[in-house]
C-alpha cells in the first residue's frame, strides 16, 4: 500500500469514523508525513490504529487518540503549549501547526535530540525542546494556554492547573489500566477549574511520577 493511501484510509477509517471531523485537523493529518517521525523499524505501521513501541517502556499513540485528544483541546493559532513527552515529536509538530509557539519536555535525551532532527527537517522553527523530568509540571515558560501530557498518570499534580492560564485548558490520561479515563481540564478563574471525562483509553504511565500526586479543584 503506498503511503497516500494509508494516510487516507487513517483519516477515514480512523479519525473521521470515531466523529473527529474538524477539517482543519484532518487536512493537517493529511498533510503531516507520520513516517517520517516513525522509528525506521516501523514505519510499515506509521498509518495503523497501533501504539508504536519507541523503547523505555514508551509508546507512540494511535492516530486515533493523537486526533482526539487535538479535537478536545482545540488549539488555537494565539496558544503558547506545553507539551510533556516528546517521543518521536509527531504530537509537537501537529500542535506547531496549531498553536503560536509549543514548549516540549522529554525525560529521555535521545528522545529530545532524535526530535530535533525530526523537527529540524519539517522546519518546525516555533518548537523549544527541553530534557528534564516535567511529571510534577514545568514552571519555566508558564503559563500556557494549553497542557498536553502524553503519559498516563494516576492523578494529577495540582501544579499543573496552576500553570494554566484563566481559560487554559490541559488534556491528561488519568486512573489505571486498562481503563484509563482521557480527562480535558480548563482553568475557569484564579481559583476555579472544570473537568471533562472524554473516554476510556490504556497508555503506558509517564515515567519518574510519585504515587503521591494529588489533584484538587
Amino acid at each position: 500500500m503506498d503511503v497516500l493511501t494509508a494516510k487516507m484510509n487513517m483519516v477515514k477509517q480512523q479519525i473521521r469514523s470515531c466523529d473527529v471531523l474538524d477539517e482543519r485537523l484532518l487536512n493537517l493529518f493529511m498533510s503531516v508525513s507520520r513516517e517520517s517521525f516513525t522509528p525506521a523499524n516501523y514505519r510499515a505501521f506509521a498509518y495503523t490504529d497501533t501504539p508504536i513501541p519507541l523503547g523505555h517502556h514508551q509508546v507512540m499513540m494511535p492516530p486515533l487518540l493523537e486526533a482526539k485528544m487535538l479535537h478536545a483541546l482545540q488549539v488555537k493559532p494565539t496558544d503558547k503549549v506545553l507539551e510533556i513527552g516528546t517521543g518521536t515529536g509527531y504530537i509537537t509538530y501537529l500542535l506547531s501547526q496549531l498553536a503560536h509557539y509549543v514548549y516540549s519536555v522529554d525525560i529521555f535525551p535521545e528522545f529530545t535530540e532524535n526530535a530535533a532532527d525530526r523537527l529540524k527537517r519539517q522546519h518546525a522553527d516555533n518548537v523549544t525542546l527541553q530534557t528534564g523530568n516535567a511529571a510534577q509540571g514545568w514552571e519555566k515558560q508558564q503559563p500556557y494556554d494549553v497542557i498536553v501530557i502524553t503519559g498516563a498518570l494516576m492523578t494529577l499534580p495540582d501544579t499543573f492547573l496552576k500553570e494554566l492560564k484563566i481559560g487554559g485548558r490541559l488534556f491528561a490520561i488519568l486512573g489505571k489500566p486498562p481503563t484509563m479515563e482521557a480527562t480535558l481540564i480548563t482553568r475557569r478563574s484564579e481559583d476555579e477549574w472544570s473537568e471533562e471525562r472524554l473516554f476510556e483509553t490504556d497508555v503506558p504511565y509517564l515515567l519518574q511520577t510519585s504515587a503521591k500526586q494529588n489533584f484538587v479543584f
